[in-house]
């Protein structure tokens, strides 16, 4: 039971302060008059006032609360590293000790893991949250038990006791890390961007591993390539990207041992190479619809350098007009067709026959510049089965189907095979179509495939589009001229732009278009596996190395013909690694190093000045676990071996009860007897006598 003094007035405060300079002024005129009773009548008017301020006596009864230490235990990706996870179990195992025989003392643990998308360990987080739900007269300390790294400490809460850490961890550990600190989103093909790396040690470095490291660079999952470089310095890494699209290029460190671990000796930085310009070599032969489709779907994207010149006169024809009126220059065809041939990206035949004006060799120069990975599109016409075919020249080498020189001239809608369903280039084209299907066409020319693959047709199942890889280069055939008609719209028309910009892509060699591929596509929290292939057998297991090195077997759904898919939880952010059968790919979700890697060192220094203000102490687990002591406030909370809190003494009021300090009765009696007292007195001295 507690008792305090309260007081309720009876009167108004401001009057009741008028009151008291108006008792204050009669006691100044009683010493001044030399009245000998001045006392009596102050203690009247103070009994007076007294009465008036009405002191009540207050009994409470109160109930101790507990003091409340809060424990904050870092369970993140970085604190299993090592030894550890153990330390911090044995440290808050002491600290529930310790905190068990205090009297009147309670333990709060809260745990924490890895911050959502990549946000880091976010200790003061989990503290302002802990102490929300305490009430803060309680609170006597808070101890933090982690390696020291936070990634939030502006948001660190204000403290009203000791926050103290135990930092796990030990003296002798120290880590290798690859830092990639510039790397473009995209690069021109062709051309050498640059990459600024750097290997980095951090900790107690042993002297047998400093010096030199041995990074391995893969492009692609290719070939690797290993250099042996510097440690510490700023590195600049010359690069040219070998094909359109998206890059894959995987930096690994090769680990050294004693290291902390290698989830940091590994970056993936995807670059995405674009073609300066695109050049575009379209010879033609007899103008027809088909020719201004061509011209115009290549001269509407501004990235295509587009060469075009049509043969229309052949040497032999005599029709009387002067040679220097049908050509204001020399067309350059030495120039375009042995010099600078390799600087096209795609050579277009549309309807071309042979004329004269190309000779044997300059035909023969395009079969080698195919095998040393050019492109060759050749949208055939009746020509194509005509005595001058191209055909009958020696770029017959690289060209997949032979025509007959039959030319089929009826109606028919061009279909998919079943290897165009799930070729790339064709797959999923007939989901374009109107509800009525495909525009029709009504020529092809007859073809009997050598090689390639067969991914369209016309009537009677012949080939209608032919495709073909030739060494390094790729080769296509069209074997109709009438596909303008899709463009038309005719009879509804078709994916005319569609087909032609795959037809084109796949021709250059971009990633998405290849026929066998892995690729992986990353969601929330999950990994797609993306599986494509040309082949009727389903393709094997998928097998997935996580960023901890763990594996495990994923079998593949077919979703599309040609398209098998996987979908696996991915809760670890880093590097995955997809491998079947040849085929490899890398896979960063999130950073491929998480931010729990980035600094793995134990260090306290970033939580010194957070822990200053509260004069809570840093000690190492390594050390050994700390005495648990009461401290006073705003004194020094920690020493060598031990950590403070400070008690609280908070209680809860269970009942309050208020009572009058005296009855009124005995207020106003004493008043009355203090005021006769004090005119008795003056009656029987009298007032002193004044001075003459």
């Amino acid at each position: 039971m507690t008792q305090s003094l309260i007081l309720d007035p009876l009167v108004p405060l401001p009057l009741l302060w008028v009151a008291l300079v108006v008792a204050l002024g009669f006691v100044v005129l009683a010493l001044w008059r030399g009245l000998s009773g001045w006392g009596l009548r102050a203690l009247a008017l103070a009994t007076v006032l007294a009465a008036l301020a009405n002191p009540s006596l207050q009994e409470e009864d109160r109930s101790p609360q507990s003091d409340i230490v809060i424990a904050v235990v870092d369970d993140s990706a970085s604190q299993r590293l090592s030894d550890r996870a153990a330390q911090a179990e044995a440290a808050l195992a002491a600290l529930e000790a310790e905190v068990a025989a205090r009297d009147n003392t309670e333990l709060r643990v809260v745990r924490l893991g890895d911050g959502a998308d990549n946000a880091g360990t976010l200790a003061m987080t989990a503290l302002a949250e802990a102490l929300a739900e305490e009430p803060r007269a309680r609170v006597a300390g808070a101890v933090l038990i982690t390696d020291g790294q936070v990634h939030d400490l502006d948001l660190a809460p204000a403290l009203p006791a000791p926050l103290h850490v135990l930092l796990t961890g030990r003296e002798e550990d120290w880590d290798r890390r690859l830092i990639i600190q510039n790397a473009p989103a995209f690069a021109i093909l062709g051309e050498e961007v640059r990459l600024s790396l750097r290997i980095e040690d951090e900790g107690a470095v042993p002297a047998s591993a400093a010096g030199m490291a041995e990074l391995t660079i893969a492009v692609d999952s290719d070939e690797p390539v290993t250099y042996s470089v510097p440690v510490g310095q700023d590195l600049e890494l010359p690069v040219t990207l070998p094909h359109g699209g998206m890059n894959v290029l995987q930096f690994t460190v090769a680990g050294v041992e004693g290291e902390l671990t290698d989830r940091n000796n590994s970056a993936v930085v995807q670059i995405n190479g674009v073609r300066d310009r695109l050049r575009v070599l379209l010879v033609s032969g007899e103008p027809h619809a088909g020719e201004r489709v061509w011209r115009n779907l290549l001269k509407s994207d501004a990235s295509v350098d587009l060469v075009h010149f049509t043969i229309l006169r052949p040497p032999e024809k005599q029709d009387g007009i002067p040679v220097s009126e049908l050509s204001l220059i020399a067309f350059p065809t030495r120039e375009l067709f042995i010099e600078k041939i390799d600087e096209f990206d795609l050579i277009i035949f549309d309807r071309y026959r042979m004329r004269g004006i190309l000779p044997m060799s300059y035909m023969q120069n395009i079969a080698d510049y195919v095998r040393r990975g050019g492109t060759v599109l050749v949208a055939a016409g009746p020509e194509y089965g005509a005595v001058d075919s191209i055909w009958r020249s020696p770029l017959s080498e690289v060209l997949p189907a032979e025509p007959t020189a039959r030319v089929v001239e009826e109606g028919f809608r061009p279909e998919l095979t079943d290897m165009g369903r799930r070729h790339p280039v064709t797959a999923g084209l007939d989901r374009l179509a109107p509800e009525e299907g495909w525009g029709r066409w009504f020529r092809m020319v007859d073809v009997v495939p050598r090689a390639g693959q067969v991914v369209m047709e016309g009537p009677g199942d012949r080939p209608l589009l032919v495709l073909d890889r030739v060494d390094e280069g790729r080769v296509a055939v069209l074997a109709s001229d009438h596909a303008w008609l899709w463009g038309r719209g005719y009879e509804g028309g078709g994916p005319q732009l569609e087909l032609l910009r795959r037809l084109a892509h796949w021709m250059l060699k971009e990633p998405e278009l290849e026929e066998e591929t892995l690729t992986a596509r990353t969601g929330e929290g999950s990994l797609t596996v993306i599986r494509r292939t040309v082949e009727e057998t389903p393709p094997g297991d998928v097998t997935v190395t996580a960023p901890d090195g763990t594996t495990s077997a994923l079998t593949l759904s077919e979703i599309d013909p040609g398209r098998w898919e996987a979908e696996i939880t991915a809760p670890q952010t880093g590097l995955y690694r997809l491998e079947q059968g040849e085929l490899t790919r890398v896979v960063a979700i999130g950073p491929s190093t998480p931010r729990e890697f980035e600094q793995t060192i134990a260090d306290g220094t970033a939580l010194s000045d957070l822990v200053a203000a509260t004069n809570g102490g840093i000690l190492r687990v390594e050390d050994g676990a700390p005495d648990l002591r009461s401290v006073r406030e705003g004194r020094p909370a920690a020493g060598r071996g031990w950590i403070g809190i400070t008690p609280r003494d908070a209680y809860v009021t269970q009942d309050v009860r208020v009572g009058a300090l005296l009855p009124g009765w005995l207020w106003l009696l004493l008043a009355a007897g203090l005021s006769i007292a004090a005119w008795l007195i003056e009656g029987r001295r009298g007032a002193r006598p004044t001075s003459a």
